[in-house]
């Protein structure tokens, strides 16, 4: 089991989660982004640096991902990618995507845009908080003691 990190957006308390996180349970993460930027020097993190362009970390991260791994983003089409190649899908706020809620995602996102892109101001997502760490934080622990207890099984 691995984990997969869409590092490009993901807001620094997130990446500092990840980094204890994977430190604590001895698991691998691979930090996949297009543009460097410094991560902790441990056996258990990696770095993935994938060419500048569009989606180019996202298809990085589908074509690598397997059964069993974990896949933290807040794009929604790698979610729904990660998850047909079986992968288990947390976003930077601890919300688990899964089967069962990524296509009214993909829906959602796919309105939203069209509104967008006919000049529709939908404002943004709200700022990264605290809180947002916390439950990130809380969310990755509870998938990670889930899936350390399946692996000794």
């Amino acid at each position: 089991m691995k984990i997969w990190l869409d590092a490009d957006a993901s807001p620094r308390p997130v990446k500092e989660t990840l980094y204890r996180a994977v430190q604590r349970v001895e698991l691998h993460l691979t930090v996949v982004s297009n543009h460097a930027f410094e991560i902790p020097r441990s056996p258990f993190i990696e770095r993935l640096l994938v060419a500048s362009g569009f989606d180019e970390a996202d298809n990085e991260i589908v074509a690598r991902c397997t059964q069993g791994d974990i896949v933290i983003t807040n794009d929604i089409p790698l979610s729904a990618d990660a998850i047909e190649a079986g992968a288990m899908v947390l976003n930077f706020r601890g919300e688990k995507l899964t089967k069962a809620n990524i296509s009214a995602r993909l829906s959602m996102r796919n309105f939203m845009d069209e509104l967008r892109s006919s000049g529709v101001d939908t404002g943004g997502p709200k700022a990264f908080s605290a809180a947002d760490t916390r439950e990130f934080a809380n969310s990755l622990d509870r998938e990670l003691s889930a899936a350390l207890r399946r692996k000794k099984n």
